[in-house]
């Protein structure tokens, strides 16, 4: 993906709503919780097949909230976009779904 050469980040032209920053930050919130859970796993010297479980579902929660974000993405930055004319956000939104996946 292409970064401006005028700054390191970019926002939303839509920001998202209080309730939308709310719900990702809580969901966030709970996979911090999950990952200091398997820091005190392996501080306790637990069993691995339960540190393993613990990862896969820190794992799912990350991707399940990468997907939400991708939601978002289409839903507004996406598709304003492509009503201005500009479809190289295409390639773009293609690139982001690689990575995510």
């Amino acid at each position: 993906m292409e970064i401006c050469k005028e700054c390191a980040q970019h926002n939303k032209e839509k920001p998202r709503s209080e309730e939308e920053v709310r719900q990702l930050s809580n969901r966030l919130s709970r996979i911090v919780g999950q990952i200091g859970g398997i820091k005190k796993m392996i501080e306790e010297n637990r069993y691995c097949g339960e540190v393993l479980v613990q990862i896969s579902a820190v794992e799912s929660a990350v991707r399940s909230f990468g997907y939400m974000i991708l939601e978002d993405h289409l839903r507004t930055c996406v598709s304003d976009k492509i009503r201005a004319g500009d479809e190289g956000v295409i390639k773009e939104t293609v690139e982001l779904v690689k990575i995510l996946n």
